[in-house]
């Protein structure tokens, strides 16, 4: 399934989770849950030591996952142990595709980190500090290998730059809902509509993140005229409880499970209520 396809009969709850966190185990089977309770794609961190777009949570998150010994073959491996059938893109920083070596090839930089990706099944990327003016290199490795490469869209992206990102992008465009690093939050930012409107003539499905933490956001979300959440925090919160409190692995998977089924029926009252009102 291409990461497009992932939007197109209903809209797509995009969970995000570091990969790791807080085990390779337990990463899995929380990754597994949350397939299970309706994610239309996965967002799976590939942790890097200086996550400066993250909040206090994701930070953690990284802290945990870095800690258990995720490494980028590490995560590429874990990838391919996944028992799940949606679509993976690795979210990460550009130090690590950058320097990453194919272990078999030798080659070094954006063409390799595609290739092992696709080898492991990735199917596209969301690369957190990579400016569009900067991304010539990764795009084309995703076009050799059949991949998609998500660009995120701040409040404040306009012009030659917005321009960019719309030249460069496929498979979807993340919208971040509001200005600032990730984190859960208890409303939902009243710059999520203006923020659509400036990439409602693109071509690719609009996926609003940063701060979605309950089904009521997510349906307003999707109500606004987006075509998937992403949610992250929220999740994390989950995990990091879950870890703190020393709680059995599928005891925190069941949570993750319930937890995503609500955002996903989240997601699908908001395209009812968005029908009705059209």
């Amino acid at each position: 399934m291409g990461l497009e396809e992932a939007f197109a009969d209903e809209p797509a709850f995009v969970p995000y989770v570091a990969a790791g966190d807080p085990s390779i185990e337990a990463s899995k089977a929380y990754v597994e849950a949350l397939e299970r309770g309706g994610a239309d794609a996965i967002e799976l961190g590939l942790p890097f030591s200086e996550p400066i777009a993250e909040g206090s949570t994701i930070q953690g998150a990284v802290v945990r996952a870095l800690e258990a010994g995720m490494t980028p073959d590490r995560y590429f491996a874990f990838v391919e142990d996944l028992d799940v059938e949606v679509p993976i893109v690795c979210m990460t920083y550009y130090n690590l595709v950058y320097q990453y070596t194919h272990p078999e090839t030798g080659e070094q930089g954006p063409r390799a980190f595609a290739r092992r990706s696709a080898e492991a099944g990735i199917e596209g990327f969301v690369v957190v500090d990579l400016p569009a003016e900067e991304a010539g290199p990764l795009r084309e490795a995703c076009d050799e290998f059949d991949q998609d490469l998500v660009f995120i869209v701040a409040p404040t992206t306009r012009g030659d730059r917005l321009d960019r990102m719309a030249d460069h992008v496929s498979g979807y465009v993340y919208v971040q809902a509001r200005l600032g690093v990730t984190g859960a939050r208890e409303d939902v930012s009243d710059q999520t509509e203006q923020s659509l409107a400036r990439v409602a003539d693109w071509s690719v499905p609009k996926a609003v993140g940063f701060g979605i933490k309950t089904g009521e956001h997510a349906e307003r979300i999707v109500s606004a005229g987006a075509d998937g959440v992403i949610v992250g925090s929220a999740l994390v919160d989950i995990i990091a409880d879950g870890h703190a409190a020393g709680d059995p692995t599928a005891d925190v998977a069941d949570r993750l499970e319930a937890k995503a089924r609500e955002l996903k029926a989240g997601a699908l009252a908001g395209a009812r209520a968005e029908a009705e009102q059209s």
